[in-house]
């Protein structure tokens, strides 16, 4: 039932807004567009302080913090593992190679859980 209404209600008054605005745009031409430019800069003062507030929120900091360091993080990954110069051998690059094969990491040990006799009660009169 509300949908029933508001929709001609949101209608005529975006009807209305229109005829207005034309009715302003023909009346005084000047003054509409003085009224639109200062309309927009107070939109931009009042974003431009907003944003600034949001900018001094320590809890924002730590955010942008965390999201450069994953930035950095991801590039180190992407250099290691994936493409590598191709600048010919040399010894800094050999013992560089050297370097990371003892440094990789094994992969973790996939331990599976062997199901026993749960259910069954230990008789600790037979021991």
């Amino acid at each position: 039932m509300k949908n029933r209404i508001s929709v001609p209600l949101v209608g005529s008054v975006i009807v209305l807004g229109i005829i207005g605005i034309i009715a302003a745009f023909t009346s005084d031409p000047i003054g509409f567009l003085k009224n639109i430019v200062v309309f927009a800069l107070v939109g931009l003062a009042i974003y431009f302080v907003f944003k600034l507030i949001r900018r001094s929120n320590p809890r924002n900091k730590e955010q942008q913090a965390f999201i450069k360091a994953a930035k950095k993080s991801k590039k180190r990954l992407q250099t290691k593992g994936g493409e590598q110069s191709t600048k010919g051998t040399s010894f800094g690059s050999l013992t560089s190679l050297k370097r990371s094969k003892m440094t990789k990491k094994k992969s973790p040990v996939h331990l599976t859980v062997i199901d026993g006799k749960k259910s069954k009660k230990k008789n600790r009169a037979s021991l």
